[in-house]
């Protein structure tokens, strides 16, 4: 009976396995679809996966600890879902934090004088290499002339609604709220919340995971790797 009990560093990480052979089935807007043949431990096999650029989002929370959440129209879905704003990390050279402040201020008209880094995570590992960050916004204040009417079809008009910590992880945990960012994000900020938000990381903490996917080519070879770590 084999043992397959794990001994070492509880971190996402270690060594990949050689691919012989890749081929790209379909390249998209955004994604590409790739097949890679690989060498595993001997055995030759193949993987579909979908090359994503990856993106960030924003959990902005205001004065009175009500969190600010968007209705948008997601097609895959063929419905709207309440989140965070966020964005991809579809402009080269931009970083990630730059991105999530400019989402902020494009999707609800808000920019925040306080920024941390909440939570990463891996939205669909068997199957995409998408890596999200999700910010932490706080001391928020309106922009002046409101939100910028920057984009189009189903972000041209997204209505907000301000929900207050308690009630939003109430909605995770009900099943009312489930897009993946609100999800963590909220999760997080709660948790974060509970401990007197004393271990919050910095807004420029590096993002190691994106710099090992970059470093793995599993992102889109027409962004930019300078500035992701």
């Amino acid at each position: 009976m084999i043992d397959e009990t794990w001994t070492g560093l509880v971190a996402d990480g270690g060594e990949s396995f050689p691919i012989l052979k890749s081929t790209t089935q379909f390249e998209g807007k955004v994604w590409t679809i790739r097949t890679d043949v690989l060498d595993f431990d001997g055995r030759v096999i193949e993987r579909d996966i979908v090359v994503h650029p990856g993106a960030v989002a924003v959990l902005a929370i205001d004065a009175q600890d009500r969190v600010l959440l968007i209705r948008q129209y997601r097609h895959p879905l063929g419905m709207y879902i309440f989140e965070p704003p966020a964005g991809l990390l579809d402009v080269a050279g931009e970083p990630p934090l730059v991105t999530a402040q400019r989402e902020l201020a494009e999707e609800s008209g808000y920019q925040a004088d306080s920024w941390h880094t909440l939570v990463d995570f891996l939205n669909s590992p068997g199957g995409s290499s998408e890596a999200i960050r999700v910010y932490l916004a706080r001391e928020l204040h309106q922009l002046a002339g409101g939100r910028p009417q920057t984009g189009e079809a189903e972000e041209a008009f997204l209505p907000r609604v301000w929900v207050e910590l308690d009630e939003a992880k109430n909605l995770v945990l009900s099943g009312a709220v489930s897009g993946p960012t609100a999800v963590a994000g909220i999760l997080a900020a709660w948790a974060a919340r509970e401990n007197g938000w004393v271990n919050l990381r910095s807004c420029d903490e590096p993002w190691l995971m994106r710099s090992a996917l970059l470093n793995a080519n599993r992102v889109p070879l027409n962004f930019n790797k300078k500035d992701l770590a």
